[in-house]
């Protein structure tokens, strides 16, 4: 078994290495619930948990903390048509109040990005890219609830930081097989 390792994440897309369908997948700012909504009949926030736990070696400075500690921590599989096509991995530190994040706790199997997207007090910061391997602990996690893809060798992924009235919270989102080959779908 492979030692947990940190990701090496990157300021610019193009080193991950990818096709330009998954770049433009990666890269867009625009809301990932909104966009993936337009690419089935049916969209799905499945919250697989919710509560405090110990931050990842790659996300404690990233979210103001000095060491690697406890912080509130959500995760979460979007799915299409009943397919999870990204898992998404949300931390805030335990100081966050209720006036920065009011509706954080009370999200259930609400989406994320539609309350951040929809709150003309949020402001996002810039995307950083990973191309995560089976040993990091976002992956092991995605593989133990999808043991299907434990073949995967590696999952593109992308995180933000978002912040309101001063408080912080980080998005990592591991985009999953399947995604890539995602289209938009007439609605009725």
């Amino acid at each position: 078994m492979q030692r947990p390792r940190a990701a090496r994440w990157v300021e610019h897309v193009n080193a991950v290495q990818t096709s330009t369908r998954m770049e433009d997948w990666l890269s867009n700012r625009d809301s990932l619930t909104a966009r993936l909504v337009a690419r089935c009949t049916q969209f799905r926030v499945q919250r697989l948990s919710q509560h405090k736990a110990m931050c990842l070696q790659d996300e404690y400075a990233a979210i103001g903390l000095p060491r690697n500690m406890k912080a509130h921590e959500r995760e979460v599989f979007l799915r299409c048509d009943g397919v999870a096509m990204v898992y998404g991995h949300t931390v805030v530190p335990l100081t966050a109040t209720a006036n920065e994040w009011p509706l954080f706790h009370a999200l259930g199997e609400k989406s994320l990005g539609s309350t951040l997207f929809n709150d003309p007090l949020v402001v996002r910061g810039d995307l950083s890219y990973a191309r995560l391997r089976q040993s990091h602990p976002l992956i092991r996690r995605i593989v133990a609830r999808l043991p299907e893809l434990a073949g995967v060798q590696s999952m593109l992924a992308r995180r933000s930081l978002f912040w309101r009235k001063g408080g912080c919270l980080q998005v990592t989102e591991v985009f999953l097989p399947g995604v890539e080959s995602l289209q938009l779908v007439e609605k009725r």
